[in-house]
């Protein structure tokens, strides 16, 4: 026998062999047990550079086992299998809202809507309506309104908002809080200003302002650290409550929360300013196994709070890997909008301002050094070019000082407005731009109007700038800023469509796959759980979303058109659309 047939027999036995053990494998694990859930005859984007696309897959506990063919994945399936038949629609890494305020979220869904209010006096009549039937003294609370959206600017008007004749006329006797759509300003009516205490001597607090009218008397609107002088008498008006009523409005706020979130396909939300309050909250809902989506939370607490008590709230996959809460929140500055935004140059629309600093460098300088020290991300509220700035500079200075510390994925929050000279540091620094692509097709309509056409081309929601660089950028919505939906999101990205149609510098659209991506596996990767979440593959959290249209492959103008079908957390349905 010549040494070449032996070479070709020994290979033919040696792949037979091969094969053999890889059949016995998968056999093997399918022998484990049947599948509790499987997905079969889908069109699944798994985001696993290394598996792409698969047509099934199954679930064991809370866990992925397999994915692959639906003729792969059905040795999977036992008795007692749950199987779904998607008929060709499209599955994926359920989305991962990768910045929000659960919840605030709730608690808009308890007060007025505003958001879609025309203008100011529409606004009025709906506080009318409301008063007529409150309780005398009783809070009339609403959320959402923005003057830039309204279709007419109100008369009279300061900067463009609104001043309070109108509204204490509908509401003498009751206070009345609105915020603003970007959470950096609110409007108090005369009765709520009484019961603050605050007249035309009260100074404008440090990383704050009360617009003002020729006299110097408040007019209604307070500006970022201003707001927490009307907030106080809000909360002052809550005292009379039992610990067990504040609990429980607290808990239905973050129920609330939850259930839209699950609605829209979400899985996993990223809470940008967490209380030691609200995390004691959310600790004890899921060791009662009632917190539906999985939660990652940033501390946000002064600093003297924080250093007394961050290493005992230190929480990694704590419960069934619902909650951690590994990160430390500060606030730089407020938002453009609201013309609060710290710029380093004036408004174009107002040239005697460049907006707020809102919390101290020093301050945010020192919260920096408690998280390092304590092993904490840390990250930080910055939407105005001077404020990114301020940020990337405290960041590279506290790098400095712990040379010995890598890869700390440390995160601006938004990263909205960026000099050019700054876009190179988040790669340079190992920083994560953790954007919101909505903010862009919602303000742009407005943005050239605040800082001129020059700064919003160079470096207003610069994606793909970014990205050139090096840096990894991530998405959410800053929810409840704009409405939780990952559908509406993900098309902003794709497209920076506005609403009269115009594209808001189109360079800087993300591919669908890097829209996917920057909803999944970084936003992942931004919390240090790219190894159980963002991805589907064996191994992983089977968090799923569902929907009925593949988002990767429609015209894009059918994008906003998809529904969410199934929402699955852990390998359990948690939602389903009623009308299938």
């Amino acid at each position: 026998m010549s040494a070449s047939t032996d070479k070709w027999r020994y290979g033919t036995l040696f792949l037979a062999l091969f094969i053999l053990v890889g059949f016995l494998s998968f056999d093997c694990n399918a022998r484990e047990g049947p599948a509790d859930l499987v997905i079969i005859n889908g069109k699944i984007a798994t985001v696993d550079e290394n598996n792409p696309n698969a047509e099934a897959l199954a679930v064991r506990g809370d866990l992925i086992v397999a994915v692959g063919t639906s003729n792969d994945i059905r040795p999977y399936i036992g008795h007692s299998t749950k199987v779904l038949d998607i008929k060709g629609k499209f599955a994926m890494p359920g989305f991962i809202e990768g910045h929000g305020h659960l919840i605030l979220l709730g608690r808009s869904k308890m007060e007025l809507d505003l958001t879609k209010a025309v203008n100011w006096d529409e606004i009025v009549a709906i506080i009318r309506e409301n008063v007529r039937k409150a309780k005398p003294g009783e809070w009339i609370l609403g959320n959402g309104w923005h003057q830039e959206k309204w279709d007419k600017t109100p008369s009279p008007a300061i900067e463009g908002y609104p001043t309070d004749e109108a509204l204490n006329a509908v509401s003498p006797n009751n206070p009345v809080l609105l915020t603003h759509a970007s959470g950096h300003a609110l409007f108090a009516n005369a009765k709520a200003r009484e019961l603050a205490g605050i007249t035309r001597l009260t100074p404008d607090p440090n990383g704050g302002r009360i617009l003002r009218d020729v006299n110097g008397n408040p007019a209604g609107v307070f500006f970022d650290g201003a707001e927490g002088l009307i907030r106080k008498a809000y909360d002052e008006s809550l005292a009379r409550r039992t610990p067990e009523e504040a609990e429980a409005q607290s808990r239905r706020a973050i129920d609330l929360g939850v259930q839209d979130c699950l609605s829209k396909g979400v899985t996993s939300f990223q809470d940008a300013a967490s209380s030691f309050k609200d995390i004691d909250t959310y600790k004890r809902m899921v060791q009662e196994k009632n917190l539906g989506i999985r939660l990652w939370a940033m501390i946000h607490e002064d600093n003297q709070n924080l250093a007394a008590n961050i290493a005992r709230y230190r929480l990694v996959d704590f419960g069934d890997r619902r909650l951690t809460v590994r990160a430390v929140k500060k606030f730089m500055d407020g938002a453009l909008g609201s013309h609060t935004a710290w710029m380093l140059e004036p408004y174009s629309d107002l040239p005697e301002s460049t907006g707020l600093n809102v919390e101290s460098t020093r301050e945010i300088l020192d919260a920096a050094r408690i998280a390092i020290k304590n092993d904490f991300q840390f990250c930080v509220h910055a939407i105005g070019d001077r404020a990114n700035r301020e940020t990337l500079d405290i960041y590279e200075s506290v790098f400095k000082e712990n040379p010995e510390r890598k890869m700390l994925r440390w995160r601006v929050e938004h990263a909205q407005h960026l000099n050019p000279a700054d876009i190179p540091r988040f790669a340079q620094l190992g920083v994560l731009a953790s954007m919101q692509a909505v903010h862009c097709t919602s303000d742009g309509p407005w943005v050239t109007k605040r800082i001129g056409q020059k700064r919003a081309e160079e470096g207003a929601y610069v994606w793909q700038r970014l990205m050139r660089t090096g840096a990894l950028v991530k998405n959410g919505t800053d929810t409840p800023v704009e409405d939780v939906d990952p559908i509406t999101n993900f098309y902003a990205a794709v497209t920076r469509k506005l609403p009269d149609g115009s594209i808001f510098y189109p360079d800087q659209r993300m591919s669908r796959e890097e829209a996917l991506r920057a909803y999944t596996i970084n936003n992942a990767y931004s919390a240090f759980e790219e190894d159980i979440k963002g991805s589907l593959k064996p191994g992983k959290l089977a968090d799923i979303t569902i929907l009925s249209k593949d988002i990767m492959k429609i015209p894009e103008n059918e994008i906003p058109s998809a529904r969410v079908i199934y929402t699955i957390v852990g390998g359990k349905i948690v939602y389903q659309r009623s009308e299938l």
